[in-house]
């Protein structure tokens, strides 16, 4: 296993890779995003272990939409079970899997207990015009949130490469955490290209979807498209990790066909 490095406009050209493949079978992607929202927020309900429960799924459900983007890239229709792929090639790779998503959980949960540190009695509030993007901007200023934003950066990170590196490659979860730092340092140009594009993306839809809400109804009428669209944009961003995973190595097995078997 080698690393890549890639120009920072590798990173503008995932976005377009990941937007192209998605439209390609958009319903199929989407659902398969949903289906895991579905779980997560149904495992989140479970008393005291719930929400680790939901985050330890997390590193599965992103190799389960790495490979429906794959299968999307090459013309085929992902099946629902793709999303299971992580528990489905034999006890080793499900134990590496899970101990992955332990060691997510636990960052995770770490993250939201020091940022709560930070939070203190009363948040700031937003300023009463009424507007939403005022009303996002007193979000953003909460000394938590930003908080939580600067200690999750370095998580996201370490977890953006690791469950490919994992279930495809064999890597031990503590070593592919290493690994996935390492290449996010390494491409760290292309991935601040990568989000800007999508932040651009993102900006493009809201903006678009004002506009289309101001003519059909306002407010009322945003807040009726607004989740479907916030679905559809984030299985449409997960289906350009692929790319930036794809991208950022270079392997001399063909660990990844054969561990796609197990699927079929």
């Amino acid at each position: 296993m080698r690393l890549h490095v890639n120009t920072a406009g590798t990173g503008w050209q995932w976005v377009k890779r990941g937007m192209r493949t998605f439209f390609r079978q958009p319903l199929a992607l989407t659902g398969l995003f949903f289906m895991f929202m579905v779980v997560a927020s149904l495992l989140s309900l479970v008393p005291v272990v719930g929400t680790a429960l939901s985050l330890v799924l997390v590193p599965a459900a992103t190799l389960g939409l790495m490979a429906a983007t794959r299968e999307a890239e090459q013309k085929r229709f992902p099946m629902p079970t793709v999303l299971a792929l992580a528990f489905r090639g034999g006890p080793e790779r499900t134990r590496a899997m899970l101990v992955l998503g332990g060691l997510y959980a636990i960052a995770v949960l770490a993250v939201i207990t020091v940022a709560n540190l930070f939070s203190g009695p009363a948040p700031l509030p937003a300023p009463e015009t009424g507007d939403m993007g005022a009303e996002a901007m007193g979000l953003v200023v909460r000394p938590g949130m930003l908080a939580a934003m600067l200690l999750y950066l370095p998580v996201s990170l370490a977890f953006w490469h690791a469950p490919p590196l994992v279930y495809w490659h064999g890597v031990k979860p503590a070593k592919s955490l290493f690994f996935s730092l390492v290449a996010c340092w390494g491409n760290k140009g292309a991935l601040t290209v990568f989000t800007l594009g999508w932040m651009g993306v993102f900006m493009a839809f809201g903006l678009a979807l004002g506009l289309i809400s101001s003519l059909l109804g306002g407010a009322a009428a945003f807040q009726v498209v607004l989740y479907p669209l916030v679905l559809l944009m984030a299985a449409m961003f997960h289906t350009s990790l692929w790319f930036s995973f794809r991208d950022s190595f270079r392997f001399d097995d063909e660990a990844t066909d054969a561990a796609d078997s197990t699927a079929a």
